[in-house]
């Protein structure tokens, strides 16, 4: 898993998106490599003699770093998780796009108690998310068909915003019902704190904003994301996640991959993958930013309005 930092100013998008806020039945399994348009970073010395495949396909947990509104992405996105599971149907999808309170709203979906329509109305993802439900429609649709759990990952957007105002020391007892406890909040990354400023920078024109509430907002999203993550990985050891999430909360494994780390040991193989790359991403960075890149069609995409 990479390590390493630079200042991204592409990275606004993801963070300013923050402000606004299994079954074991027999498949077919290809007989070679999927076609998929994926380059490996050189990030770890044992992972170079594996091609890209491979290291997805021996991965325990696969980070899909998005730009949220990047149709091309979420395609992307269906093209792996199609292709992952037909190597190996025991997979599951972890969504940044479901908040936690609305797990069993989600599970009622996949077992066909509720419509479509009404997943979306009683998740409250309009009002929650608000990005184009046709982008992620398909995979939720393929979770459905093929018996998928699906991971309803992020934090109440009411505490995410309360935090963001008026800091983490503003939460107390029921706040902390879908969010870790505080100690498990950990804020220390310098460069972290570095990656994610030119997103605090777009947001501050927009209001009294403080960056140590702001960074303690993004990083509540990131360990409440990997909390659900890791509570999963345990429960389910034998189980293939692939974690949708916005690239700022993936890039360089500081956001969620290295505190899914934390929690479950330096043994567990994660890989990330950015869907959207910079198109000035050198092809050996010092500090690599993923372990692979997606290099087919991509959208840098729109800024979303913060709150």
């Amino acid at each position: 898993m990479p390590l390493g930092p630079k200042k991204l100013p592409w990275l606004v998008v993801s963070g300013a998106t923050l402000a606004w806020s299994l079954a074991l039945v027999a498949r077919p399994v290809y007989s070679q490599t999927p076609a998929l348009p994926l380059v490996a970073l050189p990030t770890q010395e044992a992972a170079l003699s594996l091609d890209p495949w491979d290291q997805l396909r021996q991965a325990q947990v696969i980070y899909l770093g998005e730009r949220h509104d990047s149709a091309a992405d979420h395609a992307a996105q269906l093209a792996i998780i199609q292709a992952l599971y037909h190597q190996n149907p025991n997979l599951a999808i972890a969504m940044e796009m479901f908040q936690r309170p609305f797990q069993e709203v989600v599970n009622r979906y996949l077992a066909g108690e509720l419509s479509e329509a009404e997943l979306v109305e009683q998740t409250e993802y309009e009002q929650r998310w608000g990005f184009d439900w046709e982008f992620y429609a398909p995979i939720v649709r393929f979770a459905q068909a093929q018996g998928l759990p699906i991971l309803a990952l992020n934090a109440p957007s009411e505490i995410s915003r309360q935090v963001a105002r008026q800091g983490l020391t503003s939460l107390q007892g029921d706040d902390f019902r879908f969010i870790p406890p505080l100690p498990d909040i950990d804020t220390r990354s310098a460069a972290y704190r570095e990656l994610v400023t030119p997103a605090f920078e777009h947001m501050s024109h927009q209001g009294h904003l403080s960056f140590e509430n702001f960074f303690a907002a993004q990083v509540l999203w990131d360990e409440t994301m990997a909390e659900t993550i890791a509570h999963f990985v345990r429960r389910h050891p034998h189980t293939q996640v692939v974690v949708l999430a916005g690239i700022g909360h993936v890039a360089y494994g500081y956001g969620i991959p290295n505190r899914v780390e934390r929690r479950l040991g330096v043994d567990l193989n994660q890989r990330i993958v950015l869907l959207s790359p910079p198109p000035d991403t050198p092809a050996e960075p010092l500090a690599p930013m993923a372990d692979l890149l997606w290099q087919g069609q991509s959208g840098m995409g729109r800024d979303p309005q913060g709150p």
